[in-house]
């Protein structure tokens, strides 16, 4: 009787340590992953998958390094196709979403797409909104804007990295409501496929103004090319002091952007674990935070539970918005 327990503990125990060395330390390991930015270079969807790509293979979270790949198109629903429809199921692949991309939902842009037609990752920063000038521009603040917009809602030509409807578009409205144009929607928006585009669309003579993400614009303030006639935040920013917001100048508006990813919906449970966890190490790190701060974008986490509920009012408070201001009736 003693042996017969010796022997089933003995094998009992083999067994234990055979499944522990034969089982992987880590359920799913990315293998050659891709971050896909709906835009074209230099905007803000492709600084996510950029700046997300140096972090996570410098801090050794993934072994492969990983490709960022631009994919503009529809205001970035041809990525958003793309992945519901022929990557529904890729382990390896993230994708650089924002406040415009639940805007698109939001008011249908995105062809019979919905909250639950991807798996949202994470957000991990957010930045204000705000409107640029060239250097030797004739608007020297934001009134002289308004007051040109207000006369004739065409008469100013305003660039943006995105599709009509988008955030880009929703901004440069909300200030108009609030300065009093009756019709918001006859402002002349300009639609391009990426921050970087819409800056050249100024910078080219184009555009008359740029509506875009703060960060999008600093690079262009720094080297004097372009003045920011306003910030849509609450207050001044503390790298760019002299900057004012729209609210000091009378037109009580505030336009923060949050910055994050998403992932195929049909992707595995171990695969969503194995990137809600990397990019949670990632904002944890000093290196991103310092990539953050050098863009004035504040560090804004959401993951799990909390990026559902988050981007469930992201996309209720657009429609709302967009009903208020025309877009949606």
């Amino acid at each position: 009787m003693r042996m017969k327990f010796v022997r089933t503990a003995a094998f009992a125990a083999v067994a234990a340590v055979a499944m522990f060395t034969t089982s992987p330390v880590h359920a799913f390991e990315a293998e050659n992953p891709l971050c896909i930015a709906p835009s074209n270079p230099g905007g803000g969807w492709d600084f996510i998958c950029r700046t997300t790509a140096k972090n996570l293979f410098e801090l050794g979270v993934i072994k492969d390094a990983m490709q960022v790949t631009n994919m503009s198109g529809g205001g970035g629903g041809v990525a958003f196709a793309h992945v519901t429809k022929e990557r529904n199921d890729d382990n390896n692949l993230i994708v650089a979403a924002s406040m415009s991309t639940s805007a698109r939902i939001a008011q249908g842009i995105y062809k019979e797409a919905s909250f639950d037609s991807v798996h949202w990752l994470a957000t991990f920063g957010a930045e204000y909104g705000a409107l640029a000038v060239k250097k030797d521009s004739k608007f020297k603040d934001l009134k002289q804007m308004m007051d040109a917009i207000k006369a004739d809602p065409r008469s100013v030509g305003i660039s943006g990295g995105s599709s009509v409807g988008s955030y880009d578009h929703i901004k440069p409205m909300l200030l108009a409501k609030a300065a009093g144009v009756e019709d918001v929607t006859k402002l002349k928006y300009i639609a391009y496929s990426g921050g970087g585009e819409a800056m050249t669309g100024l910078l080219s003579g184009a555009a008359d103004v740029l509506s875009g993400d703060f960060s999008e614009m600093t690079g262009f303030v720094d080297s004097g090319d372009v003045r920011i006639i306003a910030i849509l935040a609450p207050k001044r920013v503390k790298a760019y002091p002299d900057i004012m917001t729209a609210k000091e100048q009378g037109y009580d508006v505030i336009g923060a952007n949050w910055r994050g990813l998403y992932m195929p919906k049909g992707a595995s449970d171990e695969a969503k674990e194995f990137w809600k966890n990397a990019i949670m190490k990632m904002t944890e790190s000093e290196a991103f935070q310092k990539d953050l701060e050098a863009k004035s974008i504040e560090s804004f986490n959401n993951f799990g539970a909390d990026m559902d509920k988050f981007v469930m009012q992201s996309i209720d408070d657009i429609t709302t918005i967009s009903k208020e201001i025309g877009i949606l009736k």
